[in-house]
């Protein structure tokens, strides 16, 4: 792994501070070569032993999840200080790219699987947010809500208009989850100026079945969207209650194991009352 570079985020001040804690609970980014390995080792644990994503040979000899982005993003930690000191207190991790910095290298993860064209004709910074998991054991509110606090801070600090990523969905097989995409495509399809597509290769359709039942004989087939949104993986469904909107097609990631949609959310959105109501949950108020 090359050098780590210094985090974006340091220093930007009282919206974003360099630590932001809450109990034994801490978020920021991370600060050395280590804490990323520790982070990398956390994604493995996650999603190659827990979700059964498919190890390539290096990957599975080193035991932590990597690639050649990781050495020019912002890695968000959340680390537990009853566990220590040092890496071995990390239970938390997002990756964190902004425009500004994937120009330089070989751009965005999320364009090997779609084309985000439409993101880049607007004017201003764009985050995307990637490899995001949880130790089993911290899968809870407080967690999650110290989380997403610092990211709502990392994007006021860095004035990010739109937020991007992959949500994924379990399995390989789009007709096992037929359901939640055309939730997805008739409830949240983003507007045509920022409708993200996927690579035409790559393409899966995601229209697979009726918003409502039109006779008798398609009722069966008809959503039930209120059943689907219940059962979406909890990230999706965090990014929807942010405004979340969908690009058009799915695309199918073997090697995660997973089928990925790609959820667009207009920080404008991300009012101050926003950041606000997560400094109060962390406060105790």
């Amino acid at each position: 792994m090359s050098a780590l570079r210094q985090p974006a985020g340091s220093g930007v001040g009282a919206i974003f501070p360099q630590r932001l804690t809450v109990g034994s609970l801490e978020a920021r980014l991370a600060e050395t070569e280590a804490e990323v390995v520790a982070a990398q080792r956390l994604r493995y644990r996650v999603f190659y032993e827990e979700m059964k994503a498919k190890a390539s040979t290096a990957i599975a000899a080193e035991q932590r999840d990597f690639d050649e982005f990781d050495a020019y993003c912002d890695h968000l930690l959340v680390l537990d200080h009853k566990l220590g000191e040092g890496p071995e207190s990390i239970i938390g991790t997002y990756r964190l790219l902004r425009r500004s910095v994937a120009d330089q290298h070989r751009g965005f993860y999320t364009e090997m699987e779609f084309d985000v064209s439409p993101l880049r004709r607007v004017q201003g910074e764009l985050l995307e947010l990637g490899r995001s998991c949880v130790d089993a054991r911290y899968r809870t509110r407080p967690t999650m809500q110290l989380l997403w606090a610092a990211i709502a801070g990392y994007v006021f600090a860095h004035d990010i208009k739109i937020m991007f990523g992959c949500g994924s969905l379990p399995g390989t097989d789009p007709q096992a989850v037929a359901g939640a995409l055309s939730y997805l495509h008739h409830n949240h399809l983003a507007p045509p100026e920022l409708r993200v597509r996927a690579l035409p290769h790559r393409y899966v359709d995601m229209n697979l079945r009726a918003p409502d039942a039109v006779s008798e004989a398609d009722a069966a087939n008809a959503l039930d969207s209120r059943a689907v949104l219940a059962g979406l993986p909890p990230l999706i469904k965090g990014y929807l209650r942010l405004g979340g909107l969908i690009g058009d097609g799915a695309v199918i990631d073997p090697e995660f194991n997973t089928v990925d949609v790609c959820i667009i959310v207009v920080t404008d959105r991300l009012t101050e009352k926003y950041v606000n109501h997560y400094r109060r949950k962390l406060s105790g108020e």
